[in-house]
C-alpha cells in the first residue's frame, strides 16, 4: 500500500501539467491538451524524442483523467489515489477523443482505428455535392418558373455498375491491409493507422478493371434536369435538389444539387424584402394640380391618384402588388416614388406667366388658389 502511494505522490498535477485551473471548463481542457500534444507530439520533435514521448504521454494520461466527468470528479476528491489504476493502464488505442483532434492536428485521418466498423472498413461512399449558378429575371423570381438545367457530373458506370471491375470479375482483398484499408504503426507509446497506399484505403483492389470506366466506377456524364423555382425567390436563395449530385462510390449513396439563384437587375423596378419599389416621373402641372395616371407593375399598369400640391419625393403605396412569400403566405406592396420633373424650354409666354405667378403670394383663400390653378391649366392645357 505504501508503495502504491509513494508512486502517485511522484506523479505531477494533472491540472498542473496541462496548465489549466481546476475550474477549467471541457473545451479549455480540450483545447490547453490539443496545444501540448502538438507541442511534444514524437513527430514534431525528432531530435529528442525520448523526452517528447514521456512529456506526450504525461499530458495524454491527464487529458483522458480531466476530460471524464467521473474520474475527473474522483480525482479532485482523492488525487490520484482516487483513480487508481485508471490512469496508469492509459490506452491511447481507447481513448475515442484522440480521433478528434490528431485528426484536426496531424491530417493523418482515421487514428487508432477509429474510421473502422467491426475490423473492416466500409469501402462505399457518398457522392459528391454539386453547385449551380442560375440567373434569373426579376419577373421570374417574382411569380417563379420551371427551368431546364444541363448538369455536367459523375455517374455511375453502366458497364460495371459501379464496381469498377469488368463483367463477370470481382475486387480482391487487399493483400497489405488485409482488407482495413489501414495500416497501422506504433510509435512509442501511440499505435496510429494511416491509410493503406496500395487500395487507398478502400480495403479491396481490382485486378481486372472495366474498360469504360478504368477500374473507377464512374463515368463524366451531362445530364439535363428540370428545376422548379418557387414564386418569391430573392438573390443568392439556394435551392437544394436531392440526389442530384455526383453518384456514390462502390454503392454509396449519390450527392445533392445546390442551385444558387442570381436574380438579374430590373430597369425599373427595385426589390426591398417582399416589397417592389418604383420612381414615377410627373409633370409640374400634374404635381401643381393633381392628377390620376397609369403606374406600371408587376402585373401591368394600375391607375394611381395624385393628389394637389404632390412634390418630389412622395410615396405612395399599391396595396399587394408586391413579390409573394416563399412559403406562400402574403403578398409585399408596390411603392411609387414621385419625381416631380421641372418643364423647359418654354415659350415667351409661358416664360411670362410663370414669372407672374411668382410674384403672387399664394394665400390660404379658396379664391386665391381657384384663380392660381386656373391659370396654370390655361398655361399647360
Amino acid at each position: 500500500m505504501s508503495n502504491r502511494s509513494g508512486h502517485a505522490s511522484e506523479k505531477r498535477d494533472y491540472y498542473e501539467v496541462l496548465s489549466v485551473s481546476r475550474t477549467a471548463t471541457p473545451d479549455e481542457i480540450k483545447k490547453a491538451y490539443r496545444k501540448l500534444a502538438i507541442q511534444h507530439h514524437p513527430d514534431k520533435n525528432p531530435d529528442d524524442k525520448t523526452a517528447s514521448e514521456e512529456k506526450f504521454k504525461e499530458a495524454s494520461e491527464a487529458y483522458s483523467v480531466l476530460s471524464d466527468p467521473g474520474k475527473r470528479s474522483r480525482y479532485d476528491q482523492f488525487g490520484h489515489a482516487g483513480i487508481g489504476g485508471a490512469a496508469g493502464g492509459f490506452d491511447p488505442t481507447q481513448f475515442t477523443d484522440f480521433s478528434d483532434i490528431f485528426g484536426d492536428m496531424f491530417g493523418l485521418g482515421d487514428l487508432f482505428g477509429g474510421g473502422r466498423q467491426g475490423g473492416q472498413r466500409s469501402r462505399s461512399r457518398r457522392g459528391s455535392d454539386l453547385r449551380y449558378n442560375l440567373s434569373i429575371t426579376f419577373e421570374e423570381a417574382a411569380f417563379g418558373v420551371k427551368k431546364q438545367i444541363k448538369i455536367p457530373r459523375n455517374d455511375t458506370c453502366p458497364k460495371c455498375s459501379g464496381s469498377g471491375s469488368r463483367a463477370g470479375s470481382k475486387p480482391t482483398t487487399c493483400q497489405r491491409c488485409g482488407g482495413a484499408g489501414q495500416v497501422r504503426t506504433q510509435r512509442g507509446p501511440l499505435i496510429m493507422a494511416h491509410t493503406c497506399s496500395a487500395c487507398q484505403g478502400q480495403g479491396q483492389v481490382i485486378s481486372d478493371p472495366c474498360k469504360t470506366c478504368a477500374g473507377h466506377g464512374i463515368v463524366p456524364t451531362e445530364r439535363t434536369i428540370s428545376v422548379s423555382i418557387p414564386a418569391g425567390v430573392d438573390n443568392e436563395n439556394q435551392l437544394r435538389v436531392s440526389g442530384e449530385g455526383e453518384a456514390g462510390m462502390n454503392g454509396g449513396p449519390t450527392g445533392d444539387l445546390y442551385v444558387l439563384i442570381h436574380v438579374n437587375e430590373h430597369t425599373e423596378f427595385e426589390r426591398e424584402g417582399q416589397h417592389v419599389m418604383s420612381t414615377l416621373p410627373i409633370g409640374f402641372v400634374q404635381a401643381a394640380l393633381g392628377a390620376t395616371v397609369k403606374v406600371k407593375t408587376l402585373e401591368g399598369e394600375e391607375p394611381l391618384h395624385i393628389p394637389e400640391g404632390t412634390q418630389t419625393g412622395a410615396r405612395f403605396r399599391i396595396k399587394g402588388k408586391g413579390i409573394p412569400q416563399v412559403n406562400g403566405h402574403g403578398r409585399g406592396d408596390h411603392f411609387v416614388f414621385v419625381r416631380v420633373v421641372t418643364p423647359t424650354n418654354l415659350t415667351r409666354d409661358q416664360k411670362k406667366l410663370l414669372e407672374g405667378l411668382a410674384e403672387e403670394p399664394i394665400a390660404n383663400g379658396d379664391q386665391s388658389e381657384k384663380t392660381l390653378s386656373q391659370k396654370v391649366k390655361e398655361l399647360f392645357s
